[in-house]
């Protein structure tokens, strides 16, 4: 149908348009996707078998929907996304404050012009784009900002009465007539505000200061919160939540390579970023384990959550690392090290809720600390696992690696703003390591391989094998045991 070509109601009926609720559209265009095989949610990742599925199912039945889980799991992104289910355009009577359906006029407004002007009343067009409102509740919300309020204003200028509802000024929830209209943080909302919703949601009545109206709102309301929010800040009224037909929980990403991908899609990146900085896979395993960490951690606040948004806003730092180190030293192209992980930093301590004996070991410690936790548990998955205890004389694969700091007379230290060509040639004087990778990581690529060493180095440290001492300018390395014994 060409909607340009349709401007007053009478052109409408003879177009043979048919006028459903938002529900209903929402319905029958996933059945249509469904049918297709086509995606519904696209560029949400790690939900294919969980959170989508309930949500297909919570559309079809025509539900209210109420997305509940910790922050930065795309429950706003979600919402958003339904956009993509409501038809290109619908009809709307010209110049109505609430999108009055031309075959359901609802305003007195829509009501009068269509009494009076019969098929010529003239008809808009509204799309897909413009029918999404979302309000984030705030203990300073007001009924009068969602529902509406009389306005002496127009009641003056329009020389009316108080008792007349044309002196109405409408909220945002009955200006979203025909929408998707979302409340974030559902349980900040002060109660009375979340009893004003009860008869929009049920029987369709507005109340505003005393008028009743009769206004059978079409909408599809979609909420969020934050179960912290149930016992930190409010709640949601029990009336309310039981006229929500569909509580879908949210998750995390349960796997690195899914963590990956949300990553890489969401990070923004300078072109030059992209052409000019190398990044080993090892490393975006690494940077999303330890978001990984963070989330087991018993310095981090469990109830608050660690958001995806830290590993996105991690992976910008990373880069913008390496970008910095390749600028002070003129290099044109660079690869990622793994003490350019140091710079992620900033990135962590802004993104976590610490629990007391986190504040006591700090914010900067506890993000230095998940760096080297990660290292620690993604280096088995490489190469063979360090043990603990080990029989005296039994040999193991690292024992070369630690001989070689043991000989030497001063610890071996790792610039952080190193050229690209000292870095690597500091680490080729490690023979051990280059023996160690050719057994244990034989397909390893040449641009991969230094990343690799400096990992085996942490990995080591982490388990007491060499020690490690962060300073000002870079990182140091030595046999742990080396300088005691020439002392004696």
């Amino acid at each position: 149908m060409k909607v340009n070509t349709i401007k007053t109601f009478g052109d409408l009926k003879r177009a043979g348009y048919q006028t459903r609720s938002i529900k209903d559209e929402l319905r029958e265009n996933l059945i249509d996707k469904i049918k297709n095989k086509e995606t519904t949610f696209d560029g949400v990742h790690g939900y294919e078998n969980t959170v989508i599925p309930e949500l297909e199912r919570a559309i079809l039945s025509r539900h209210n929907i109420n997305l509940l889980g910790l922050r930065g799991q795309a429950k706003t992104r979600l919402a958003r996304l339904m956009l993509n289910l409501l038809d290109e355009y619908i009809p709307v009577v010209e110049g109505s404050e609430i999108n009055d359906d031309p075959f359901n006029p609802i305003s007195r407004y829509a009501v009068e012009l269509i009494n009076e002007k019969g098929d010529d009343t003239s008809i808009s067009w509204l799309h897909r784009s413009e029918r999404f409102a979302e309000k984030l509740a705030t203990p300073d919300v007001t009924v009068a900002d969602i529902i509406g309020d009389v306005d002496p204003i127009k009641a003056a200028n329009l020389k009316l009465s108080y008792a007349d509802d044309r002196v109405i000024h409408y909220g945002m929830i009955p200006r979203a007539n025909r929408c998707i209209f979302v409340i974030n943080e559902l349980p900040d909302l002060q109660a009375r505000i979340q009893v004003a919703l009860f008869n929009i949601l049920q029987e369709g009545d507005i109340q505003i200061r005393g008028f009743k109206l009769r206004l059978p709102l079409d909408m599809q309301f979609i909420f969020t919160a934050n179960p912290e929010d149930y016992t930190n800040r409010g709640s949601i009224v029990t009336p309310l939540k039981d006229r929500i037909g569909s509580q879908i929980l949210t998750h995390y990403p349960t796997d690195i390579e899914t963590a990956k991908v949300i990553t890489e899609q969401e990070a923004l990146l300078d072109e030059r970023q992209k052409d000019q900085i190398y990044i080993p896979e090892i490393a975006k395993d690494l940077l999303e384990q330890i978001v990984f960490e963070a989330r087991e951690s018993d310095f981090i606040d469990e109830k608050s959550g660690v958001s995806a948004r830290l590993s996105i806003t991690a992976y910008e730092n990373l880069l913008s690392t390496a970008e910095r180190r390749a600028l002070l030293n003129g290099d044109k192209n660079t690869a990622v090290r793994l003490s350019d992980f140091l710079g992620i930093i900033p990135a962590i301590t802004g993104k976590v809720e610490l629990v007391y004996e986190g504040e006591q070991e700090g914010a900067a410690q506890v993000a230095y600390n998940l760096i080297g936790d990660a290292v620690k548990n993604l280096f088995d998955e490489y190469f063979p696992k360090i043990e603990k205890l080990k029989k005296q004389d039994e040999e193991t694969p690292y024992d070369d690696i630690v001989s070689w700091f043991f000989n030497q007379t001063e610890g071996f230290e790792l610039m952080d703003d190193l050229r690209d060509k000292e870095y690597c040639s500091m680490l080729d004087a490690i023979s051990p390591l280059d023996d160690l990778l050719g057994e244990y990581q034989p397909k390893l690529e040449k641009q991969d391989s230094y990343f690799v060493k400096e990992f085996v180095l942490w990995a080591l440290a982490e388990y007491k094998q060499l020690s490690k001492y962060r300073f000002t300018e870079g990182i140091q390395f030595k046999d742990p045991y080396g300088s005691f014994i020439s002392g004696l």
